[in-house]
């Protein structure tokens, strides 16, 4: 359960971005165009984390580790409103960024160590707790706190998200002072001190867990490897890249979009952020129940097509409102599975352990480093196209195309055992 209230912490954390992202634009007198370096900051980061927690989980207590990971998590959040730094701003986030990393890659190798193959419902609701939190967090953000709101005090009556100039005034700002927007503040303040309360709930009881995590690790370690074990890998490698990267795209710039491209009004655009992670994660949880009986291949496929079929239609419907909140609706609903899926999948054909589950957890934290970057200055660059979208229907098409491709090369060598 624990684990479960640390990924619930991970989701709203890694998606609170979305929402306030104008907010910490205003924060630091940068550009939303300039600004997006941060998503590289944190992605960053995140690789880092995930390569060390990838190495030392093998060899150390996990639950020692997840809770130290959260404290700094608690340390990052607590500092980022009192950034006036661009750059500053993007140092706190590859801090914030490793300790994700350190408990993204963590929940997963716990996961499968604890029940191997036969966990796909735990890996469910071990994702359904992230997207649980990635559909709070708008509602932390645009509608508890309000972040917007004390904006508008600090912006020209014409003033455009996308069009915000840098003050020539910044090079005096001092490195650290309290935000205009205290709601901003008390938004980050929030999540920090529910970070330190389940950072100490995985500290407390990390003695008593340390056998039963041995134990089940050298069961894993004795696991079935694949003959074409690293081929694999590098293949879910690819289809996390293009999959994370969407995922993240989408729920950090969709508030952005709709508000800029749609003409939406910024109350409207968090509900439009909020039902698109409200979908992935009622999903996700009825993925907990559909896990007993589905097999993840078969969730993949799914997935896939929903993804395919509603980035469709949001590129050739881009300006219109019902399509928007319905292609949004269809297409949270169809990511939400595909991670934990994609897990569960390659666990039936070769044995992962900690090293491996953090190399393709790095290429998920690539793609959430270099696509939103990138799209976001080409969204400044452009702002009549709806780069975000095309981005979408571009990775469900190659992560549609690359599936079979793994399939094929995974069951090859259990053709003739299955016949």
């Amino acid at each position: 359960m624990v684990l479960y209230a640390a990924f619930v912490g991970l989701g709203i954390s890694i998606s609170i971005l979305g929402p306030t992202f104008q907010d910490l634009a205003r924060n630091v007198n940068q550009n939303i165009s300039s600004l997006s370096l941060i998503f590289v900051g944190r992605a960053s980061g995140f690789v880092c984390g995930t390569m060390i927690g990838g190495v030392l989980f093998d060899c150390m207590n996990p639950l020692l580790f997840l809770g130290v990971s959260m404290l700094a998590t608690t340390v990052g959040f607590y500092i980022i409103p009192f950034c006036k730094k661009a750059v500053l701003l993007t140092v706190m986030m590859s801090v914030f960024g490793a300790s994700a990393g350190v408990v993204d890659t963590g929940g997963n190798v716990l996961i499968l160590a604890l029940w191997g193959d036969k966990g796909a419902p735990h890996m469910q609701a071990l994702h359904f707790s992230f997207a649980l939190g990635a559909f709070l967090a708008p509602l932390l953000a645009k509608l508890a706190w309000g972040t917007a709101a004390s904006a508008a005090n600090h912006t020209e009556p014409d003033f455009h998200p996308l069009m915000l100039n840098g003050s020539s005034e910044a090079t005096s700002d001092p490195l650290f002072a309290v935000p205009d927007d205290m709601n901003l503040l008390w938004a980050y303040a929030s999540i920090g001190t529910y970070a330190s309360v389940v950072s100490v709930l995985l500290l407390a009881p990390f003695f008593k867990k340390r056998s039963k995590h041995k134990k089940s690790t050298a069961s894993a370690q004795r696991s079935q490897r694949a003959k074409y074990h690293k081929a694999l890998l590098c293949l879910l490698f690819l289809f996390f890249f293009f999959y994370v990267g969407a995922e993240v795209t989408y729920g950090s710039y969709i508030f952005s979009f709709a508000t800029t491209h749609v003409g939406m009004e910024e109350s409207e655009a968090a509900g439009l952020n909020s039902i698109f992670w409200g979908t992935f994660a009622g999903c996700r949880g009825l993925a907990i129940f559909f896990a007993a009986c589905l097999q993840p291949g078969t969730m993949i496929v799914l997935s896939n097509v929903g993804s395919l079929v509603s980035s469709l239609f949001l590129v050739l419907f881009d300006k219109n409102k019902l399509c928007l909140w319905i292609a949004s609706s269809v297409y949270g609903a169809s990511m939400a599975t595909t991670f934990p899926s994609g897990v569960s999948w390659i666990e039936q054909y070769t044995s992962i352990s900690g090293k491996s589950a953090a190399f393709f957890v790095i290429g998920a934290s690539l793609g959430e480093m270099a696509i939103p970057a990138i799209i976001g200055i080409l969204q400044g660059q452009y702002p009549d196209l709806p780069v975000v979208l095309y981005t979408c229907l571009g990775s469900a098409v190659f992560t549609a195309v690359l599936f079979p491709v793994m399939y094929k090369l995974a069951t090859l060598p259990l053709e003739h055992q299955q016949k």
